[in-house]
């Protein structure tokens, strides 16, 4: 459609004019993405300038120091100043289901470990899953919520400490109270297998109940409130809603604290030490403290490692499916 105008005059629907307006349409989206690669490139930049300090720790800490010592699997070393090292190829890897003192020490302290995981892992629904709950359903709380998280501040060492306080068998203020209600005919002693493997569980899951809580609150406010509503019109019982709306569209979570109670009860190191685990309580002694025994105070520095080490690739493979499974969950 022509302008209608003198000769010389462009029409309207000319190509030039669709070039000129295409052209200049384009260098503006060029120009916004310009502005938004700036943006993103700064928000990247902030980004690892945060993650660097941990990741540097991390790296400096954990994943070099694994590479180093790699090497000192195959060998005899017997400690840190030991010079005359001999290659001994996989004895170190055999010795595990070979030497009869490796195995009287290590599947018992496996053992431990398991029993301890087991005994956590229901703790962590029994504090953390519960409180959870309590604070979904009558709302937030700042300082509920900061009560419940303050245990987590306190060392492993402590909660080892408050355990022995409480069950020292002459003055230990639970073993007292319980005698005097007569729950118990004599007091429990903390120091025997039952300590380690049953009551100190109960206790860790105390301490990580605010973490574990708010694992869990994060999956219950994810879940959309019209399926709630939608169940609540039903008719269903809350127990029906726990069952059949809340818990699963919260394995993710789930499987997030199952993550956690695992490294938490293998690396289950400084609540051991005020029972003994270091001196005379055998039953104390799990994976971590054989560990450290083995390569400090026993003259097997090789093979404590070895033992770290074969322990410690089940459990990252484990651990490493469990996320893959939590991300396939989350995001489909």
């Amino acid at each position: 459609m022509s302008a209608g105008g003198p000769a010389g005059i462009i029409s309207v629907g000319s190509p030039r004019i669709w070039s000129l307006a295409q052209r200049e349409s384009q260098e503006e989206h060029i120009i916004m993405l310009r502005n938004i690669s700036r943006r993103k490139r700064r928000e990247f930049f902030w980004r690892y300038v945060f993650v660097m300090p941990q990741l540097v720790l991390y790296l400096g800490l954990t994943l070099v120091p694994l590479i180093v010592a790699l090497p000192l699997l195959f060998t005899d070393r017997i400690d840190y100043s030991d010079v005359d090292v001999d290659y001994v190829g996989f004895a170190n890897f055999t010795r595990i289901v070979t030497d009869f003192s490796v195995r009287q020490d290590y599947w018992p302290a496996l053992g431990r470990n398991a029993t301890f995981f087991v005994i956590n892992y229901a703790m962590v629904f029994v504090f953390g899953l519960s409180l959870a709950l309590l604070m979904y359903e009558i709302g937030f709380r700042g300082g509920f919520f900061t009560v419940i998280y303050l245990p987590w501040m306190i060392s492993g060492l402590a909660v080892g400490f408050i355990v022995v306080m409480l069950f020292t068998k002459s003055s230990g203020t639970l073993n007292l109270l319980l005698l005097e209600l007569g729950w118990i005919q004599k007091p429990i002693d903390i120091k025997v297998p039952i300590g380690p493997m049953a009551i100190l569980p109960i206790f860790v899951g105390w301490r990580t109940a605010g973490y574990n809580m708010a694992v869990f609150l994060s999956g219950l406010l994810s879940i959309p409130t019209d399926t709630i509503e939608a169940s609540i019109v039903d008719g269903a019982s809350y127990w029906q809603r726990l069952t059949r709306v809340y818990f699963p569209q919260m394995i993710p979570s789930f499987i997030i604290v199952t993550i956690l109670c695992l490294i938490t009860s293998f690396n289950l190191f400084d609540e051991l030490l005020p029972l003994g685990a270091l001196a005379y309580n055998k039953s104390a002694e799990f994976l971590s403290v054989l560990f450290f025994n083995y390569a400090f105070h026993a003259g097997r520095f090789a093979l404590g490692m070895t033992l770290a080490v074969v322990t410690f690739i089940p459990v990252v493979i484990l651990g490493s499916l469990l996320q893959r499974l939590q991300r396939r969950l989350q995001y489909h």
